[in-house]
């Protein structure tokens, strides 16, 4: 086994593990927060970015945002906000002094600190499908979501190097009631998975529950907890122009105990945004500034993100549109106006197609990589999306990590380095014009980290595909998914700190749990 194969099959500990066949699963790439050297597309001049700006400032100061929240309203009026009912109007001078208070970049450091990531800067991190209401997989086909296909989803999560953060529910365990499914869910979480999580801004009840379930699985006083980001959350206006009250308790509740809040509008152009880019890039900036002052206001220095959901609809039907040109202007036109601010940005991985298809990867693929040219820094729904995210598929979960190992290694230095010995020209005059340089030293010694290998597509040519067999990407995508689940093992915990969380879970339960009308 050579050096590099030998890190890759070791890192995080599952990396390509052996199957009870005797084979690698998967032969993956080692865990690392990928940095992202490029610079960003930026399809806006100087002029343009002041212009969106300017316009962003003048709904803050001219039209203003509802915010649904009594407290909040309360704290935005003894800021020197103008409140009328539930309407704020807040002048650019506010809002760009709380913008400025906001730290940037930011480390969340989960149970297991080497799974630590930073979200800011030039780092990318990885976040796998969260809330859809189904799932989808080629023995089961479309169903609503249960806890079971959950469990599912959150080893695919763990297993899987370049997914960095276990966001939200993979899918909706509609089989476990509504009052203690945060209770369940987060539990499973923060057992099968060592990585950052996340929770639902739903409401008190659940926000602080989160809260104390990750400080007792790491072991952590509540001033530790607080000394540092160990969880998140992530909240959407209700556009056009609103932000709901269960959604901004709970990021005030974060944000006073110094855990991130992203704040990622949900426009889509032509229906609850104006029709043009322009126009809806400045609404979506204007609910997510609108929220990160607030925040600041309460507790400065606080880490938060903006995120940007901006993408067309079908004019006929009103269905929304994913992967399209104008999505990913419209994510690289805010990564622009992010770095203007100096705040993180999240982006996402998206599709409207039904099954794991070629729709379904295109528009995948397209999303992805407008995040990757934006400049974007964490990435939900990277992998497992389908249907516009009513469904989550675990064949999609494979195949999309194809993609971002694939980006993974685009970003990796040795695929663009320029020393002389990444010349070779001593390579190129041993093989001059007569041989190949398949055998020389040169490819010898380097060939095991020369070339991105994929595990879940085949690259032979048609016959011989034909002659193993004929698996379709999707069937090979089931047969890694399979594999993965027969074999898994959870990553270690001590035993003082499960027992904890599980005791705090049981008493909760008997509580009651969290409320079900808001």
């Amino acid at each position: 086994m050579n050096e590099q194969t030998g890190r890759r099959r070791r890192a995080g500990g599952r990396a390509g593990h052996q199957t009870r066949a005797g084979h690698h699963a998967i032969d993956q790439m080692p865990w690392r927060i990928p940095v992202n050297p490029d610079r960003p597309t930026e399809p806006l001049d100087a002029d343009g970015v002041q212009a969106i700006h300017r316009g962003t400032m003048r709904i803050l100061s001219e039209i203003g945002i509802e915010f649904l929240n009594p407290e909040a309203c309360d704290l935005l009026r003894q800021a020197g906000c103008k409140v009328t009912g539930t309407n704020v109007r807040m002048d650019e001078d506010f809002v760009m002094e709380m913008v400025r208070r906001a730290p940037g970049p930011f480390t969340i450091t989960p149970r297991n600190p080497d799974r630590a990531v930073t979200v800011g800067g030039k780092h990318m991190v990885f976040v796998n499908v969260s809330s859809p209401p189904n799932a989808w997989d080629m023995e089961r086909g479309k169903r609503p979501g249960d806890f079971a296909t959950f469990q599912e989803f959150i080893k695919l999560t763990q297993y899987f190097n370049c997914i960095h953060v276990a966001g939200g529910y993979p899918v909706e365990p509609i089989d476990i009631h509504p009052s203690i499914r945060h209770l369940d869910c987060l539990a499973e979480k923060l057992i099968m998975t060592d990585k950052v999580v996340h929770a639902y801004s739903l409401g008190k009840e659940r926000v602080e529950d989160v809260m104390e379930m990750t400080r007792l699985a790491a072991g952590l006083s509540h001033e530790e907890f607080e000394a540092e980001p160990r969880m998140y959350t992530n909240i959407n206006s209700v556009s056009p122009l609103k932000h709901d009250f269960p959604m901004l308790d709970g990021a005030m509740r974060l944000a006073r105990r110094g855990q991130p809040v992203i704040v990622t509008p949900f426009t889509l152009a032509g229906a609850m945004a104006p029709v043009t880019m322009s126009g809806a890039v400045a609404l979506s900036l204007a609910e997510a500034l609108a929220a990160v002052a607030l925040l600041q206001y309460i507790k400065p220095g606080c880490p938060v993100g903006i995120g940007t959901f901006t993408s067309n609809v079908d004019m006929k039907s009103g269905a929304p549109a994913f992967g399209t040109p104008e999505y990913m202007r419209a994510t690289q036109m805010t990564g622009q106006l992010a770095r203007y601010y100096g705040l993180p940005m999240r982006a996402s991985g998206v599709c409207a197609a039904n099954v794991p298809d070629g729709q379904a990867m295109w528009e995948t693929s397209n999303s992805l990589w407008s995040a990757v040219s934006s400049g974007a820094n964490f990435v939900y729904h990277a992998a497992g999306w389908l249907e516009g995210g009513l469904i989550a598929s675990p064949e999609k979960f494979v195949m999309d990590c194809e993609i971002l190992q694939m980006i993974q290694r685009y970003f990796e230095e040795q695929t663009f380095a320029t020393t002389e010995d990444d010349i070779a020209l001593d390579a190129i005059r041993e093989v001059g014009s007569q041989g190949h340089f398949f055998g020389c030293q040169h490819t010898q010694e380097r060939y095991a980290t020369a070339f991105y290998q994929p595990f879940a597509s085949d690259w032979r040519n048609y016959e011989a595909w034909m002659a193993d067999g004929g698996v379709w990407t999707q069937e090979r995508a089931h047969r890694l998914y399979k594999a993965i689940l027969a074999d898994f093992e959870p990553p270690a915990m001590d035993e003082d700190n499960k027992a904890a969380l599980m005791e705090f879970v049981a008493r909760r339960k008997e509580e009651g749990g969290a409320p079900t009308d808001f």
